[in-house]
């Protein structure tokens, strides 16, 4: 028999526990991008919501909790969009162009994610006053990038270099090309994201 609580020791969350939820962080998203970290209180978050502020803290500790769950949130929609997209290719080449290609497809359609994320990282911190995201927090996708120029270069499409420069190489283009957007939303980010993935064979291939 399947024990009533998690592995963690909590509860399993309702259907509706986990709609509410999801709402909530729908506004988060929309408040911090239209108004900025400070001024996405928990009760303009909530008004946005159209619910109580203690709803709100029904389902999160407080502030900090809502925003770990936003950037949660977002990293597993994106992540689960590129490697349905990523399971389609087959090859070093097609996975590192798929990569690129289909995080771009997806953030465009979610402008207002990227601008909230972008607010969180800046902003929240630990309770010790660092930077609650960064490098620091970025291993599981330097490690997912290694896989694919691990495996170009175990089949002989990619010449040999440093895995990790690599990694954090291809990481911080990809946000660079996302902050640009966000900033300049005119500017057309399927052709950067081409470019970027041209840019990168190249520097990959033998």
């Amino acid at each position: 028999m399947r024990s009533e609580n998690e592995p963690t020791g909590q509860k399993p969350r309702s259907f509706i526990e986990e709609a509410r939820r999801a709402q909530i962080v729908a506004s988060a998203v929309e408040v911090i991008a239209e108004a900025g970290f400070a001024q996405a209180s928990l009760a303009r978050i909530a008004k946005h919501a159209g619910i109580s502020k203690g709803v709100i803290s029904y389902h999160f500790a407080g502030k900090e909790e809502l925003m770990e769950e936003v950037v949660n949130r977002v990293y597993k929609q994106a992540a689960d969009h590129v490697l349905a997209e990523m399971e389609k290719v087959e090859g070093a080449r097609g996975l590192l162009r798929t990569y690129v290609i289909a995080n771009a497809a997806h953030m465009r359609g979610h402008r207002a994610q990227i601008i909230a994320l972008g607010q969180i990282f800046m902003n929240l911190r630990t309770a010790d006053g660092k930077p609650r995201y960064g490098v620091h927090t970025s291993e599981e996708i330097y490690r997912a990038l290694e896989s694919i120029f691990q495996l170009g270069q175990r089949t002989g499409e990619f010449r040999d270099f440093d895995l990790r420069v690599m990694a954090v190489s291809l990481a911080a283009a990809m946000d660079s090309m996302f902050v640009y957007w966000a900033a300049y939303p005119e500017h057309d980010l399927e052709a950067h994201a081409n470019e970027l993935a041209d840019l990168f064979e190249r520097a990959c291939k033998k």
